[in-house]
């Protein structure tokens, strides 16, 4: 018997018993399925409007505070919380797995080691000390608060990676240990919290031990005024840009290269539980090794084009957030921030104290790990510290090339530790 086509009058019932029902159901089941369809196709339109607005804020004194990748991982959290769009997608996933290996390895491109060579043996001394009392903060804390944080050993990581080289290398460690999105957008607010504080004390301690007869007292140890002033003939800090199509087009060329490479090695030579790690491992030492090159170095725009694409990344990252959740694993992380920040700090002191390193030296070494480079010079330049200036770069830029290399090996020393 063939079945039976359902008459007018049925399926007007059968409307009218579905409309009797509790209005706040049925607007989940009709809006919200329908809708979150329509946004998953949708997904990938809302990228280029978000990171395009996320860099046209930084004209604004708020927002330039925050930064680029801050403020954009806000405002995906705003958006997705406000469902204009979806939390999850295909294309999410897509862009983890491509734009983070792919920045990574674009931004490494102009890392000349010969120019590591103009760095003496005091600054080498005040940033090795730098980087191993952070190892040393993030694994003792990162083992207290292992059972309090969810993915607290991924985190650790995650924190050494930021203050030894900056919040690129944060995304780069989150995403070779595979941690969740939550994770990184709330060690990301973490970072900020307690991280702009101390880069605004930071600023502020030249000034501070210039005037201050006790801190020179505690410190006796700095460089005279002829010693950092130099002879004058300095190169402008802030210079402008240009950059052509072509050597976009090299960049991406070299950089889609050298993670196919890497991704096809790492699959061939790692476990499942390191592959990921060990595909940034082989990324960031390829890159390096193409930076020796000459003609790879002198492409200019790396930095900026390596910016841009992990900032569509960190994007998903605000977009893939459930605020429930998150404002509920925020405090541990941030007071696990907060601990790693402060002890590597005093331990650091400690240890430079006693070796008697300069305060210049000190200073920039803890600029360049907590921020970057970049910050390091400019806090030479506002200090009149003219000698210093690309000292402070050069600081900045070795940190971070280390910064891939221990955050993972500090990571996996806490997970074999609390046997996660």
């Amino acid at each position: 018997m063939a079945a039976s086509t359902p008459c007018p009058t049925s399926r007007a019932l059968a409307s009218i018993l579905i409309f009797k029902r509790d209005p706040a159901e049925r607007y989940r089941e009709v809006y919200y399925g329908e809708y979150d369809f329509f946004l998953r196709r949708r997904a990938p339109v809302h990228y280029g409007p978000t990171v395009a607005l996320g860099f046209w804020l930084q004209r604004f004194k708020v927002f330039k505070t925050l930064g680029p990748a801050l403020t954009v991982i806000v405002m995906g959290i705003v958006m997705s919380n406000l469902r204009i769009v979806p939390t999850s997608s295909p294309t999410y996933d897509a862009i983890s797995s491509y734009c983070v290996p792919l920045s990574v390895s674009i931004c490494l491109l102009s890392l000349d080691l010969k120019q590591m060579r103009k760095l003496s043996k005091e600054p080498i001394i005040a940033l090795a000390s730098a980087i191993f009392s952070v190892c040393v903060a993030a694994l003792v804390f990162g083992i207290l608060f292992a059972n309090k944080i969810d993915e607290g050993w991924k985190v650790a990581g995650m924190f050494v990676g930021t203050y030894t080289g900056g919040s690129s290398n944060l995304t780069a460690i989150a995403v070779g240990l595979d941690a969740s999105k939550n994770t990184i957008a709330s060690a990301n607010a973490a970072d900020y919290v307690v991280g702009i504080p101390t880069l605004i004390l930071m600023f502020a301690t030249p000034a501070l031990y210039k005037s201050s007869k006790w801190l020179k007292k505690l410190w006796p140890y700095d460089m005279s005024e002829s010693e950092l002033l130099g002879d004058g003939n300095h190169e402008e800090l802030m210079a402008s840009k240009e950059w052509s199509i072509q050597e976009i087009a090299w960049l991406l060329a070299i950089g889609f290269g050298t993670v196919w490479a890497a991704t096809s090695i790492s699959s061939m030579v790692f476990g499942e539980g390191f592959r990921s790690a060990g595909r940034i491992l082989l990324i960031t030492t390829f890159s390096i090794i193409l930076a020796q090159v000459p003609a790879v170095r002198k492409l200019r725009g790396n930095f900026d084009l390596g910016l841009f694409i992990a900032v569509l990344f960190l994007v998903t990252i605000g977009f893939a957030v459930d605020l429930k959740q998150f404002f509920g694993s925020t405090f541990y992380i941030t007071l696990f921030c907060f601990c790693v920040i402060a002890c590597s700090i005093l331990l650091h002191l400690i240890i430079t104290r006693l070796l008697k390193v300069r305060f210049e030296y000190v200073l920039l070494s803890i600029v360049g790990c907590i921020s970057d480079g970049p910050t390091a010079a400019l806090i030479a330049s506002s200090a009149q510290w003219k000698t210093l200036i690309n000292i402070g770069l050069l600081m900045g830029v070795l940190a971070g090339a280390l910064g891939n290399y221990v955050g993972i090996g500090v990571a996996y020393a806490i997970r074999a530790f609390i046997g996660a």
